[in-house]
């Protein structure tokens, strides 16, 4: 098969899982003057390596999770590049990400988070509430200004003020109604900050707010709930590896408690991703779920753990080469596709080469579905965005 005819070459893109390296000045240049000296900014430790820090020296995050270099080579076996000068530009530039899109010929692209956590939940670390809701809001101001640099291809997910439901849900409005941010990302394991689970009554008017604006809500891997400790010995490399295996099970729970919560008996068209994944293990846990919903004789639900994941849940994939059991299992039409760019496990620098080994021998409506239909429907991506991007 020829690169020109392979599977995926003619076919759209949009990217569902990447991040942003957010820019040094972001909350400095929107805090108040009151804020100023406590916002996150970027500081270099004794080892000259620059970090983001907040109120009294909190350690927030590194330089951004990036590990694609400015002249275009990956860092292997790394977390993290260690200052902004080594950093792809499209790490943390519309412009330069722009360009990574037409090389790669990816229509669009949803961004999430790296210094306040993937989910956003790290901001819980500052203790200041006041500053707490300034590092969100600014955010997602940041963010809607990521979004009209682009075009409207790269389509950041707004992050919420957890810890007060009623401000979380008015951020949604917000960030939906006035800054043009179509989706949410939240921690799926609140209740390790002390928050009731999103199975909790008080949650509703989230929900309902979400629900009705067809916003969706993206539950990332390594999004607040514990992964398990590793074991010692571990080399740096082995590390990485081991941390980025364990943090899908955070997605794990996550799928078992949305199907047995009662949450989408309540909410039927509220529609949930999860982000990073991967699609390998849910046919065995939606078997799994199905098995005990029997074998405990649950009558509590209105529909069957594969009902619905059919109806209302969708995965991503990017690393798997074999997507035939997965599409035999759940179907064609809950299935996305990431690159993860510019993090350690992204498809970097090849992108189209693995779409192709992956969905080979698959029929053009299911490539097309898997790689851009689905997605655009849910992000809410303009028809023109896909028209253009095999031209780019």
């Amino acid at each position: 098969m020829s690169p020109s005819h392979a599977a995926g070459a003619t076919v759209p893109i949009v990217d569902i899982d990447s991040h942003w390296t957010e820019p040094p000045d972001l909350w400095a240049s929107r805090a108040p003057a009151a804020l100023r000296a406590s916002a996150p900014r970027v500081e270099a430790d004794a080892q000259g390596r620059e970090q983001w820090v907040a109120a009294d020296g909190l350690v927030l995050a590194p330089v951004g999770y990036c590990a694609v270099r400015r002249d275009g080579s990956k860092a292997v076996g790394r977390v993290t590049l260690d200052t902004f000068a080594e950093v792809h530009p499209g790490a943390v530039r519309a412009d330069a990400r722009l360009a990574w899109l037409d090389e790669h010929h990816i229509a669009a692209q949803v961004v999430y988070p790296n210094v306040l956590g993937f989910t956003g939940s790290l901001v819980m670390q500052i203790r200041d509430a006041e500053l707490r809701r300034f590092c969100v809001t600014a955010y997602n101001d940041a963010a809607a200004d990521l979004k009209r640099e682009s075009g409207g291809r790269l389509l950041p997910q707004a992050v919420l003020p957890i810890w007060d439901v009623a401000a979380a849900t008015a951020e949604l409005v917000r960030s939906h109604d006035r800054l043009g941010l179509h989706g949410i990302v939240l921690p799926d394991a609140p209740e390790v900050w002390g928050l009731p689970t999103l199975s909790d009554p008080s949650w509703e008017p989230l929900w309902c707010e979400a629900e009705a604006r067809g916003v969706p809500v993206n539950f990332h891997i390594g999004g607040g709930g514990p992964m398990g400790a590793l074991w010692g010995g571990m080399s740096e490399a082995a590390t990485i590896a081991a941390l980025s295996s364990l943090a899908d099970t955070s997605n794990i729970r996550c799928l078992v408690n949305l199907i047995f919560s009662g949450l989408l008996d309540h909410h039927p068209s509220l529609r949930f991703v999860s982000v990073e994944s991967g699609l390998g293990w849910i046919p065995f846990v939606l078997e799994l779920a199905e098995y005990q919903f029997d074998e405990n004789g649950v009558t509590s639900l209105k529909l069957r753990p594969r009902e619905y994941f059919r109806r209302q849940i969708y995965a991503s994939w990017w690393f798997e080469s074999d997507l035939g059991p997965a599409l035999a299992a759940l179907g064609e039409d809950n299935i996305l596709f990431e690159t993860d760019f510019p993090h350690p496990t992204c498809l970097y620098p090849e992108v189209r080469g693995r779409i192709a080994r992956s969905l080979a021998g698959q029929p053009v409506r299911v490539q097309r579905k898997l790689l851009y239909e689905t997605a655009a429907a849910i992000y809410g991506v303009p028809q023109a965005l896909l028209d253009g991007s095999l031209a780019a």
